[in-house]
């Protein structure tokens, strides 16, 4: 009686845990990573922006995102998703989204993305980029 008193929690935890049946039916999130390139750069510069989905599984709460870009020079941009209804198993997820943003003055730039879907967010990173001042640029950049 003993050994099943013991084994019972231990049994739960299992079936609960990371891991868990419940979680495999749900699949594995995958994680957000963003990168910018060039990092370092000289005034005026454009910067591409990659935000790439990786690991995890296909699964519906990462399909059709909607993206906000925050380029921390008092700009914002929106990308929204039109895709056709998720079919579980079959549906991939886009894992990589790309932006251009310029700028034109020398500053540390901290990029903010976020991926939404039917109005709850669900990933967010950011990068920093650095630009110095180019030919014409007087913009005095402090180093964090």
């Amino acid at each position: 009686m003993h050994v099943r008193a013991v084994a019972l929690p231990i049994l739960l935890a299992l079936l609960t845990g990371p891991g868990s049946a419940a979680e495999d039916a749900k699949g594995k999130k995958p994680s957000l990573a963003l990168r910018g390139t060039p990092r370092f750069s000289f005034s005026p510069v454009s910067v591409l922006f990659t935000a790439e989905l990786t690991g995890g599984d296909d699964i519906e709460d990462f399909y059709c995102p909607e993206l906000t870009w925050e380029w921390d020079d008092g700009g914002k941009s929106v990308q929204e998703a039109d895709c056709a209804p998720f079919e579980p198993g079959s549906t991939k997820i886009e894992r990589r989204f790309t932006a251009n943003h310029s700028y034109g003055r020398a500053s540390i730039y901290n990029v903010k993305v976020t991926l939404r879907r039917t109005g709850k967010t669900f990933a967010t990173q950011s990068v920093q980029i650095t630009v110095r001042p180019g030919a014409g640029d007087r913009t005095d950049v402090q180093d964090p």
